[in-house]
C-alpha cells in the first residue's frame, strides 16, 4: 500500500531542494508567523472564527515583505482568499463596478481602509468613499443637493460596509475590522447641507452634518472639489459601528 505523504512532509521535501536565496524568503514568512500575536474576534455573523485567524495570518505575511499598512487592493484579495480557505464562497466584483468590491456568499461588501498618520481611535475617516463625477458643480448651493442625492443611490450597490483600520504601525502592528452600519450612512438624507462659500476653491466644497441624539454629530460628509472630486466621510463615531475583529503582532519582540 502506498504511504500517503502528509502536508508537512511534502513541504519539507520541496524546501530541501530550494537554493539559499529562496530559503531567505521562506524564513521571513515563518519567522513572522511565529511571532507573538493576538487575535480577538467579536462578530461571528461575518464568517467563522477560523477565518479571523487566517485573515490575521494574511496581515502578518504582508508585513514579512512590507513596512506599509494594508491597502484596499490587498484587503480585497485577503478577504476573498481567506473566505475560500475556510470553505465560504467568495469572489471579486466585476472590474469598474461602482457599488460593491467583493461578494461573500450572497452578500455584497463595500470595502474601505484607513491608515493615516493622525488616525484617531474613536473616530473614522474615509478619505474617498466615492467619486463625485463630472456633473454640474460650481458655487451654487443647489449643486450640492444633486451630489448629496447620489450618495444613497451609491449605497444601494452594497449590502454591508467594512473598513480595515491600521491603528498602530511598526514595530507593534495593530489592525481592527469595523462594520459601518449602512442605515447609519443612509441618515445623510436628513443631514444639514452647507456650501463653504468663503472657500476660494472652485468648485466650492461643501459639508453635510448628520446628527443623532442630543444633536451630537454622528458623522460629516465632505464634498471635496479638488482634482479628484470625491466624497469623504469625516468624524464618524466608532461607537456607532460594530467591531468585528482585532489583530496585534510584533515581528521583532
Amino acid at each position: 500500500m502506498k504511504k500517503i505523504e502528509s502536508r508537512h512532509q511534502r513541504l519539507i521535501r520541496i524546501i530541501e531542494e530550494f537554493p539559499e536565496s529562496r530559503l531567505h524568503w521562506i524564513e521571513s514568512v515563518v519567522d513572522i508567523l511565529n511571532c507573538p500575536q493576538r487575535c480577538t474576534f467579536h462578530k461571528q455573523n461575518l464568517m467563522k472564527e477560523d477565518w479571523a485567524l487566517s485573515f490575521g495570518d494574511a496581515l502578518m505575511i504582508h508585513h514579512a515583505f512590507s513596512n506599509e499598512p494594508f491597502t484596499k487592493d490587498k484587503f480585497e484579495y485577503a478577504l476573498v482568499s481567506t473566505a475560500k480557505l475556510v470553505g465560504v464562497e467568495a469572489d471579486f466584483a466585476p472590474r469598474g463596478n461602482r457599488g460593491h468590491d467583493v461578494k461573500i456568499g450572497s452578500t455584497k461588501y463595500s470595502l474601505k481602509t484607513q491608515a493615516d498618520k493622525l488616525i484617531k481611535n474613536n473616530f473614522i475617516w474615509i478619505s474617498k468613499y466615492m467619486e463625485l463625477g463630472k456633473g454640474e458643480w460650481g458655487d451654487n448651493p443647489e449643486h450640492l443637493k444633486t451630489l448629496l442625492y447620489s450618495f444613497p443611490d451609491h449605497l444601494k450597490g452594497s449590502d454591508r460596509i467594512l473598513i480595515l483600520r491600521c491603528l498602530q504601525k511598526a514595530p507593534n502592528w495593530k489592525y481592527e475590522l469595523i462594520e459601518i452600519p449602512k442605515k447609519l450612512l443612509e441618515k445623510s438624507e436628513f443631514g444639514e447641507l452647507k456650501m463653504m462659500e468663503e472657500s476660494k476653491q472652485m468648485p466650492k466644497p461643501g459639508i453635510c452634518n448628520v446628527t443623532g441624539e442630543n444633536n451630537t454629530l454622528d458623522f460629516q460628509l465632505y464634498f471635496d472639489g479638488g482634482t479628484e472630486r470625491k466624497l469623504q466621510i469625516k468624524a464618524l463615531r466608532k461607537s456607532l459601528c460594530n467591531i468585528i475583529g482585532e489583530w496585534e503582532f510584533d515581528p521583532n519582540p
